[in-house]
């Protein structure tokens, strides 16, 4: 109970400095709880949605594809024909049976030619509206669409691009463009994460989305009374009996997990991708925690030598600086347990902004999320205070007669040193390996390990580094301050320990920013270089979320000012080598013959422009080498759902380079002497030559080309590399906001440090101030030291992140990527917002020791 009464009073004592750690705590936890709480709340919301649209049994085309795989590259969904109905209904337990339609192939347009499908990657599905879809929407304006000239849409929809009733719709297919009114708004019962939704009616839907009539993409069985699904379903398939191998049949709860398992890979990654950001900031955070509790036991040295005078044990001691701790993790935890359901409301908000729309009615928290959340959280805490307590434990009874500290403070131990350097040359030598890997998989896990073991090591040795890097930053920036300078330098380095840990918290986060920046940069730069050196086309044609339509191909290759036209089609088959072996699901890549002029590609042997003779084809050299296979072999080619081809194999690609790596070449004219027409895939990506001197006439006559069709973009090399640049962009923005966390932490540690510090240095600041120290010097003393410390962080974190982004480099090399840039107006930029950052974090300390009494101060004890 002594030691509870002790802790207590000390650590209200210092609550001020408590909350800044607490901050720490409550932002990891918050983290944490936030993405389980969003994690669990998508998964409720999506298994809501398929469960509510799976009916009790669905009967699909053997070849249909699977939930959250791609569909077929016709452009058109696999069909299975309406006698089906009748067979299904003879099965027991059937109470009915529909024949529904649904299609992701489309892109539907309002009048203004504007996209009416979500932005946030979600599908746009069209189909014919049946009984079942009840189950999920209700009609609550208009009807149901009754003619060729008539479309339903979901309310979400009609909100969003604010549609209204009457207006005229078009819809783009593999079949061809049509147009019908608004007549109906269906509106979900449960919440629809972000898909757009237009309704037909069936015949409408089988001619212009399936492209043939009495065909459907699935049946929709309802089960009578008294039958289970699973008993339906194997009545079903007992009723198909010898037609059963063409169907697949499956209960609400079968298709329900497939529709789940397809978006539950998205849901992962987005998962521990957020949990690993997390991880980082209670890193971040344990520095912070260290230093608080080192400095309070540094300054309750003569505190804690009485209390081990009169009669209190080590462990006593030890126990009340670790039931400090506990205190600060409970406390911290429970409010970042709470913060962490308004982050994910937060983020729900957030997502609704992008185009996923998530319902707080839904909103689940698991009972094991705050559970880990306070577990996390107080483990952390507690075990961050440990070394602090044990030093604590370790004071003697003969410290009450000594001044707040001791000179051991400010040393650094030689072991940690040996340490320190042990490690970090450790992980540079991992770096090195993986720098000299000659595979990508294979110098992975040396880069992983490099980059652990040199964090780890330049945070051990990081006292020993704060001594010769603040004198050197010092040299170059505190000695135009004069004597104040020279104090603020003075002070960082009296304890270098406490220096060296705060800059590490910093550190942290800005070596990952570098690193990324480094790596982005280097993607950017390469696929840059070899787009310059590799595509010889002057246009590249690309669809957004729809394959280009033979009407739309049509179009482009009568544009005006183009010397020539290129399409590209990817098309699955099954190759037999001349060993016998089959190598199936290859997938190969089909093109006119300009395609060699639109793409150059290096080869190994043969030329690329061979593989578009007559019966030819190309492979990869990692291919080849595989499979033994040289220029003149004979390949059997079974082409999906084509016939198989003889081939002869032309030509082997190098694989050095990032475009194409891999791919195997064969002229569109070869695949469409095997292919039926109706089984040809769509074109994927096409490219267009100018007329020489005509360059800017034919960029505008393909854009007016396409001008009707909103799901294709037309770009010139220049805006290829200003896509690829604001992908990367995007990409590392959000990184960058994510790894924000762990730098706010990191500057909560500054100025925790700073705070502590001045408390620490209050007799001595009072004694300054006697002798003529001003209050502006003071402060200017106390920001400077904060500066320093923040410039020795921010050298540590990019040149260990330059270093870890070097080394991804060299292994993106091994897979085309082979030039390195450095960012520097990035770095550049983030060092001097270092500077800027030790600036605020010193504000409030700064100004609490100019306003300190110097009296009381020089009588502080």
């Amino acid at each position: 109970m002594t030691v509870l009464k002790t802790s207590m009073r000390n650590f209200l004592a210092h609550k001020g400095r408590m909350a800044l750690s607490a901050v720490a705590v409550v932002l990891s936890v918050a983290f944490v709880c936030g993405t389980l709480v969003f994690s669990d709340t998508m998964s409720t919301t999506f298994d809501k949605l398929f469960a509510a649209t799976s009916s009790d049994v669905t009967v699909k085309p053997k070849d249909a594809a699977d939930e959250g795989d791609e569909g077929p590259k016709t452009g058109k969904p696999e069909t299975l024909p309406a006698s089906a109905i009748a067979q299904v209904k003879k099965a027991d337990g059937v109470k009915s049976v529909e024949g529904a339609i649904t299609s992701d192939s489309v892109t539907v347009a309002d009048s203004d030619n504007k996209n009416m499908g979500p932005s946030s990657g979600a599908p746009t599905l069209a189909g014919n509206w049946t009984k079942n879809d009840l189950r999920s929407m209700e009609i609550t304006s208009g009807h149901a669409p009754r003619g060729p000239t008539e479309v339903m849409v979901d309310a979400d929809t009609v909100d969003k691009h604010n549609l209204k009733m009457g207006e005229e719709l078009r819809t783009i297919t593999a079949a061809g463009d049509f147009k019908a009114k608004i007549v109906g708004i269906a509106t979900f019962k449960v919440t629809n994460p972000g898909a757009a939704v237009f309704y037909f009616d069936t015949e409408t839907a089988q001619r212009e989305l399936l492209g043939a009539t009495g065909r459907f993409t699935h049946l929709s069985v309802t089960a009578a009374n008294g039958f289970s699904d699973q008993q339906v379903k194997d009545s079903v398939t007992r009723t198909l009996a010898g037609d059963a191998a063409a169907y697949k049949v499956k209960t609400q709860k079968e298709s329900a997990d497939e529709s789940r398992k397809s978006v539950g890979s998205f849901l992962d990654v987005m998962k521990y991708a957020m949990l690993g950001f997390a991880g980082i900031a209670f890193l971040v955070g344990i520095f912070l925690i260290i230093n608080t509790f080192s400095m309070l036991v540094a300054q309750r040295t003569r505190e804690i030598g009485l209390m081990r005078a009169i009669g209190s044990s080590r462990k006593q001691v030890n126990r009340s600086v670790l039931v400090e701790a506990l205190l600060l993790g409970v406390i911290g935890s429970i409010l970042g347990v709470g913060a962490g359901i308004g982050l994910a409301v937060g983020l729900m908000k957030l997502m609704s902004g992008v185009g996923m729309e998530l319902s707080t009615k839904d909103l689940t928290i698991a009972w094991t999320t705050p559970v880990v959340g306070m577990a996390l959280g107080i483990i952390v805490t507690v075990l961050a205070a440990y070394l602090p307590a044990r030093r604590a434990g370790k004071v003697s009874p003969m410290a009450a007669l000594r001044e707040v500290g001791t000179p051991s403070d400010g040393k650094s131990s030689a072991l940690r040193a040996l340490i320190g350097l042990v490690l970090t040359g450790a992980g540079g030598f991992g770096l090195y390996t993986a720098g000299q890997a000659d595979k990508a998989s294979e110098g992975s896990l040396f880069l992983g390990g490099g980059v652990v073991l040199t964090l780890i090591g330049f945070v051990v040795i990081g006292p020993v580094l704060a001594r010769f890097m603040v004198r050197v930053i010092s040299a170059v920036i505190l000695r135009m301050f004069g004597p104040v300078g020279r104090m603020a330098e003075r002070n960082a380095l009296r304890n270098p320990r406490r220096t060296g840990a705060t800059g590490a918290a910093l550190m942290i986060g800005l070596a990952l920013v570098a690193c990324l920046s480094v790596v982005g940069s280097s993607m950017v730069a390469s696929a840059t270089d070899e787009l310059d050196k590799s595509v010889g086309a002057d246009f590249i044609i690309q669809a957004d979320s729809q394959n280009i339509t033979a009407k739309a191909e049509k179009k482009l290759a009568k544009t005006p000012y183009i010397s020539h036209f290129t399409r590209n089609k990817e098309i699955d088959a099954d190759l037999t080598l001349p060993d016998g072996k089959t190598a199936k699901g290859a997938s190969l890549s089909a093109a006119d013959p300009t395609y060699a002029k639109d793409l150059r590609r290096d080869t190994v042997a043969g030329e690329q422009s061979a593989a578009y003779g007559k019966n030819a084809m190309s492979v990869g050299e990692n291919f080849a080498k595989k499979h033994h296979l040289k220029v003149g072999d004979e390949l059997k080619v079974a082409f999906d759902h084509g016939r198989t081809a003889e081939l002869k194999l032309a030509a082997i690609t190098s694989e050095d380079g990032s475009f194409d790596k891999g791919a195997m070449y064969v002229n569109i004219a070869t695949v469409e002497r095997y292919v039926p027409a109706d089984r040809m895939p769509l074109t994927g990506i096409a490219f267009a030559k100018a007329v020489d001197g005509k360059q800017d006439e034919a960029y505008k006559a393909l854009k007016d080309t396409l001008a009707t069709y909103p799901q294709y973009k037309v770009q010139d090399q220049t805006d290829f590399k200003q896509s690829l640049k604001d992908q990367v962009g995007q990409m590392l923005n959000m990184v960058y906001g994510l790894l924000g966390l762990a730098i706010i932490v990191a500057i909560l540690g500054v100025v925790n440090t700073l705070a502590l510090s001045v408390v620490e240095r209050t007799r001595e600041i009072g004694l300054m101030r006697a002798i003529g120290l001003s209050r502006r010097q003071l402060r200017r003393m106390i920001r400077l030291e904060s500066v320093v410390i923040a410039l020795f962080g921010a050298l540590l974190g990019l040149g260990l992140g330059m270093g870890w982004g070097a080394t991804a480099q060299k292994l993106l090399a091994l897979e085309g990527l082979k030039v390195l840039e450095i960012p520097w107006p990035t770095i550049i930029t983030v060092f001097i917002g270092s500077a800027f950052v030790g600036l605020f974090a010193a504000l409030v300390p700064a100004f609490r020791a100019g306003r300190m009494n110097v009296l009381n101060a020089i009588a502080t004890d």
